[in-house]
């Protein structure tokens, strides 16, 4: 799946060649589909296409139908479930559905009041402060925009003020918690109508993920957080440790007592923190300052004997058991891991099941839902294939 950041650079050069240009969202899934909300495509008038809705199954669909929006002018929110057996028909071969919204995108068009121009820069600085882009996508005033800050600030409308405040609180929540659904409304924003579907797309903040240790295993879990999308920082008081040349993928290189860092940075629900420091003088300071963070993830690295051994040092300290509670270690989720690479993998599938709210066992050992945050269609809603 691709996502908005990832394709901004190619409809902007469309958009300023002269040519009309069609974006597809996925605005809501069904079942076990694999398909997230927020995927895009784009597709030009010359019928160039960037980005991926579904990795295949009904990416030549929605092409003719952004090719039909774009000559029309008009949008349009499409739904695709199960392809037959003998696969005459688009679908999903996975056995899920899903809901592509198709617009038309103008570069000098208001975009109902809200210039595209914002709205890119407004996404493209999503790693700063985080947005949410709320588009109404099936009943009156259909491709409307607004975006809500994370400080409430509201730009363009969605065809009242009610409904434009209702959203808006909506959104707040949906920034918190980095989600992008659907939602329906009456006209003035009432809830339990369905007069209109709003698509909510948070842009939130990248999770920042605070590596205290310029050591061996810390290469590797900067590596992988990078690919997970993660703001690195690496904080160690060894110059001769802590160097660019050393850790190149990491966003930040701090020289400074971990300790002292950690009193002056930001820490809030997406950070998370990982102390692979080996040092009880390192450590120790680190981890009683961290449980009085609102961060979402603590960890630290040590066997168990060293950990035991923290533990009683932390209850000299003053902590709580509560507090010492907040802390996973030794770090990481129990795979068998023993190379730098191996532990990184331990270490960030225990920080994304903090975050999902998983266990982090084995997937056919249970019943969950494979994909978390998966919404129910509204019942009136009709499931389309085309030929």
């Amino acid at each position: 799946m691709v996502f908005m950041k990832e394709i901004l650079n190619d409809i902007e050069q469309w958009l300023t060649q002269g040519h009309a240009v069609a974006l597809a969202t996925v605005v809501n899934t069904v079942g076990s589909s694999p398909r997230e909300k927020g995927a895009v495509m784009a597709v030009s008038e010359a019928g160039e296409v960037t980005g991926s809705l579904s990795g295949g199954c009904v990416e030549a669909a929605v092409v003719e139908e952004a090719l039909g929006a774009i000559a029309q002018g008009q949008p349009r929110l499409l739904t695709y479930g199960v392809a037959d057996e003998l696969g005459l028909q688009v679908g999903l071969t996975c056995g899920g559905t899903i809901q592509v919204f198709v617009e038309s995108l103008e570069l000098a068009s208001a975009q109902k009041n809200l210039p595209l121009p914002v709205i890119f820069d407004a996404i493209r600085k999503a790693s700063e402060q985080s947005i949410a882009l709320c588009t109404v996508v099936a009943g009156k005033c259909v491709g409307a925009k607004m975006i809500v800050t994370d400080k409430n600030q509201r730009f363009g409308f969605l065809g009242s003020q009610d409904l434009d405040q209702v959203v808006a609180l909506e959104a707040q929540g949906f920034l918190s918690q980095g989600l992008r659904d659907i939602r329906y409304y009456g006209i003035n924003g009432e809830c339990h109508q369905t007069d209109l579907a709003v698509f909510i797309h948070s842009f939130a903040r990248l999770p920042h993920l605070i590596i205290f240790g310029a050591v061996d295993f810390t290469r590797s879990l900067c590596k992988l957080a990078k690919m997970l999308g993660y703001r690195v920082t690496i904080c160690d008081a060894r110059s001769s440790l802590n160097t660019p040349k050393r850790f190149p993928e990491a966003d930040e290189i701090v020289v400074d007592w971990p300790s002292n860092y950690l009193q002056t940075t930001t820490v809030d629900s997406h950070t998370s923190i990982a102390v692979l420091t080996h040092n009880p003088k390192f450590d120790l300071p680190i981890l009683v300052n961290a449980v009085h963070t609102p961060a979402a993830y603590i960890g630290a690295m040590g066997s168990r004997k060293a950990t035991a051994e923290r533990i009683e040092r932390m209850k000299e300290a003053g902590l709580s058991t509560a507090e010492i509670n907040r802390i996973t270690a030794p770090i990481g989720l129990d795979i068998g891991a023993i190379t730098p690479d191996e532990t990184a993998v331990s270490i960030m599938a225990e920080i994304i099941a903090q975050r999902s709210g998983r266990s982090g066992g084995r997937l056919n050992a249970n019943q969950n839902l494979i994909h978390p945050r998966i919404s129910q269609f509204n019942q009136q809603q009709e499931v389309i294939s085309l030929c």
